[in-house]
């Protein structure tokens, strides 16, 4: 039995987004308003384009043209620029509020809008054109959320690039989307040190950068330039209006093997984002949202179009938020949303570097990205004097969550209370039967689940060979979920081979590869295998020695530690190596990781 460690009180309720919309129904119960809005899908999405105030050039003739649900057609006949949706609020109400030099800065939406006004004439002034590819390699900074609404009021498309990558990492990504420019900046500053940014860019082969300067000494090549000089004049240029179904944005997430899964974002996707930040993590105009992130992972643009379409704040922090430093940010700019990673959390509990702060501004957490750690999840609600952690799962190819919660319903730590609004879902065992406990599979269509891919085909990723149950057309997303006692939920892990390292899903073939060449070791297989009191998966390495070699697994770890850190990403990081005879295979020799995490999950 579930215990609810958060119950929301009469004022909660009766100031909740959610409310608002169960009162425009005439619903008061939440559970009918999600009936509803997975049974009138075409009903739910207009109210939630007339809550969420979205700007069109051209109305849309229907909310749902056709129900086909690999190819919908949502908001049909409609032109639309997000980003007007995004930059049409009071011009003196507080837009971002970022933290640089020690200093906090409060940049409103008038001035938010005169910067992306700056960064499209600079475009202009460069020959871009509207289809045209730019990627954001760089931490989330103002500029980069400043070059990531500019290009897209261009109508342009973003490449969304993790600051953190490998230069073969950044540099696969600009082959896949043969990008037109990068935006980034000299170098990274991360708890003292000083990384270097310009450098892995111009390693991975970028044809040309726009550089924000930190300080860092970096020698620019012929058609680079800084980003001062990029800007161009004032004037206020007209938003590219495109069809619903354009590209804005391409983000990568990766599969079980070879190369990431580039996923295009359209003028859709942000919808859903901010549908979900307004009505599951109740995100109000004025409220200051803060979320340790970046535009390489998807809750990046997450977080602009939840954020500035609800006329919300984006806090930004310039530094890790591993120490105290980020926790003082929080306090002095009065974030009231914050959003966390539960490794992060359970850094901060070891640590006690968050104890004794004056959070009582916040109004509530929200947990993505990794399985969480029920105590975790305590301890943080305790920081705030027991503000709720609303859980949230889902996906890049979503557009935010397909599980999650409400400031309307109990809170339990580690467990998701609801599907998410305008999402159904069907839980599968492995006989394709409907069970407690088994794969889970969305039921399309929805606004923000994808319709297609770049360097994939999209039918066979998600659609090919799903059940068919009740007549309806099942969507794979790859989670293994319990529904447990009293409608909540909890996410075991992948059924496929992929995992969530630090939040960042990573396909183990990707680790395989990367630590491949280790002295002593014939071959290997990663897996993500979760503490015994549950939270995020650690990457534990098993390898097979090369016959008559000495076994030494702590010099194998800090060797394949290096090559990860150099070729693939310096945030993952392996827990333990475990030297074992043979990899357990099938009849057609493919390596059965889910035994290896089944067998080890004591480690």
């Amino acid at each position: 039995m579930v215990e609810a460690a958060w119950i929301p009180d009469a004022a909660t309720v009766a100031a909740a987004n959610v409310s608002a919309l169960m009162a425009s129904r005439g619903l008061a119960d939440y559970a009918k308003l999600h009936a509803w809005s997975v049974e009138d899908r075409a009903g739910f999405w207009a109210e939630v384009v007339e809550h969420l105030g979205i700007v069109f050039a051209v109305a849309p003739r229907r909310i749902l043209g056709s129900e086909d649900p690999e190819h919908p057609r949502w908001l049909d006949g409609a032109r639309l620029n997000i980003v007007a949706s995004c930059l049409r609020h009071e011009p003196t109400r507080p837009a971002v509020i970022h933290r640089r030099g020690g200093i906090n800065h409060v940049v409103t939406y008038g001035a938010l809008r005169a910067m992306v006004m700056e960064f499209v004439a600079g475009l202009a002034a460069a020959g871009h054109r509207p289809g045209e590819r730019v990627a954001i390699a760089m931490p989330m900074t103002l500029e980069s959320i400043v070059a990531y609404l500019g290009v897209v009021w261009a109508g342009g498309v973003v490449v969304s690039i993790a600051d953190s990558f490998a230069p073969d990492e950044i540099a696969t990504r600009l082959r896949i989307t043969d990008t037109w420019f990068v935006v980034t900046q000299d170098r990274v500053l991360r708890a003292g040190k000083s990384l270097p940014m310009f450098e892995k860019v111009v390693a991975a082969g970028a044809r040309r950068t726009v550089v924000v300067p930190t300080g860092g000494s970096v020698e620019l090549g012929d058609g680079d330039v800084v980003w001062r000089e990029f800007l161009g004049g004032d004037g206020d240029a007209e938003a590219v209006a495109g069809g619903p179904d354009e590209s804005t944005n391409i983000l990568f997430s990766s599969g079980t093997t070879g190369e990431p899964k580039a996923i295009p974002w359209t003028q859709l996707t942000p919808i859903k984002a901010a549908m979900d930040g307004r009505f599951h993590q109740d995100i109000h105009a004025g409220d200051v949202v803060a979320w340790p992130t970046n535009l390489g992972w998807m809750m990046g643009p997450w977080l602009v179009y939840a954020s500035l379409v609800n006329g919300a704040a984006v806090a930004l922090h310039d530094d890790a938020p591993h120490g105290r430093d980020f926790g003082r940010f929080v306090a002095e700019a009065g974030v009231t949303i914050l959003g966390v990673v539960p490794s992060l959390v359970a850094a901060w509990r070891s640590t006690g570097c968050m104890e004794g702060l004056d959070w009582s501004r916040i109004r509530l957490f929200s947990s993505t990205g990794e399985a969480s750690n029920p105590s975790d999840m305590a301890y943080l609600m305790g920081l705030a004097g027991g503000r709720p952690v609303i859980e949230y799962c889902g996906g890049t190819e979503i557009g935010g969550g397909y599980l999650t919660g409400t400031v309307v319903q109990p809170a339990v730590p580690g467990t998701f209370t609801t599907p998410a609004l305008g999402i159904d879902l069907r839980i599968l065992d492995e006989e394709g039967r409907r069970a407690a406990s088994g794969e889970v599979f969305l039921v399309a269509p929805s606004i923000g689940l994808s319709q297609r891919l770049l360097n994939a085909d999209h039918h066979e990723v998600y659609y090919a060979g799903t059940p068919r149950i009740e007549g309806l057309t099942l969507r794979r997303h790859g989670d293994h979920i319990e529904q447990l006692d009293g409608g909540y939920f909890r996410v075991v892990g992948r059924v496929d081979d992929a995992m969530n390292l630090g939040g960042i899903k990573v396909a183990a073939a990707d680790i395989e590869r990367a630590v491949a060449g280790v002295e002593g070791v014939a071959e290997t297989a990663a897996v993500a295998i979760a503490p015994r009191d549950g939270g995020p998966g650690r990457l534990v390495v098993f390898a097979v020695p090369v016959a008559g070699h000495h076994v030494d697994v702590e010099s194998w770890r800090s060797a394949m530690q290096e090559r990860i850190g150099t070729r693939l990403n310096p945030l993952f990081k392996v827990h333990r190596v475990v030297a074992i005879d043979a990899l357990p295979r099938t009849a057609s020799a493919k390596v059965m990781r889910r035994r290896l995490r089944d067998d080890h999950a004591n480690l």
